[in-house]
């Protein structure tokens, strides 16, 4: 049936067929990404439930990779351009930079693992209406044969016709499992976030325990504190 359909239909048929090797494409290499990084995630995560100090963290996730390594590094670096100014104008000012720099990383990690799922949503919203394209343009040029042939065989409208829905099907088969791609991954992405969510909470519990047996360490430290708030 493909050999014998219009050239226009075979386009339709072979752009579907590309469409439908992308969709389990990406299919593949963001189930091995999000698996990955959900291991990494999982980990950091026990790992800094095991841990009370920002300096314990540091030593459990060194030489480690993942988006909980790089938020750790991004706390411990905000830690140490603001270090000077702690002793005068308290830890508040600390815990909102470190939220928001947890925050930032969170959403750029969300980003990177949610791209390319974005084809997904484009190839199972056309995908059928691309297939419907070629089935109406096969039967424009069934009818077109038949006023040609002068005759309403069957024999000879059906072979064109089929033709024609063949790229329907093709769409179809394109279509659907890209919309099950898409959701799967839109869920596995959230919960990736969540992971991630839970990570940075735990940080910031760190750096407020932190912040706080500092000004154990030093009373007067404390006061000075308490007198600027």
């Amino acid at each position: 049936m493909f050999l014998a359909a219009d050239n226009v239909v075979k386009g339709v048929m072979i752009s579907l067929v590309f469409a439908s090797v992308v969709t389990w494409t990406i299919w593949l290499a963001k189930t091995l990404q999000l698996a990955a990084a959900r291991f990494r995630a999982s980990r950091g995560l026990r790992l800094l439930s095991e841990t009370p100090t920002m300096a314990g963290a540091l030593v459990a996730l060194a030489g480690r990779s993942g988006t909980v390594a790089d938020m750790v590094l991004a706390t411990q670096q905000e830690f140490e351009l603001s270090d000077p100014a702690i002793d005068h104008a308290g830890g508040e000012g600390l815990k909102m930079r470190v939220g928001s720099a947890l925050a930032r990383t969170e959403a750029r990690a969300g980003r990177r693992m949610a791209r390319g799922t974005g084809v997904l949503a484009t190839i199972g919203s056309t995908a059928p209406f691309v297939g419907l394209f070629g089935t109406v343009w096969g039967i424009m040029n069934s009818f077109i044969g038949i006023s040609q042939a002068q005759t309403t065989n069957l024999a000879i409208v059906a072979p064109g016709i089929a033709e024609a829905l063949l790229a329907t099907a093709i769409g179809l088969v394109a279509a659907i499992p890209a919309v099950i791609i898409y959701n799967v991954f839109a869920r596995s992405v959230t919960g990736y976030r969540h992971l991630l969510a839970d990570a940075s909470a735990e940080i910031e519990r760190i750096v407020s325990r932190d912040l706080d047996f500092r000004n154990l360490a030093d009373p007067g430290r404390a006061k000075l504190a308490s007198a600027g708030e």
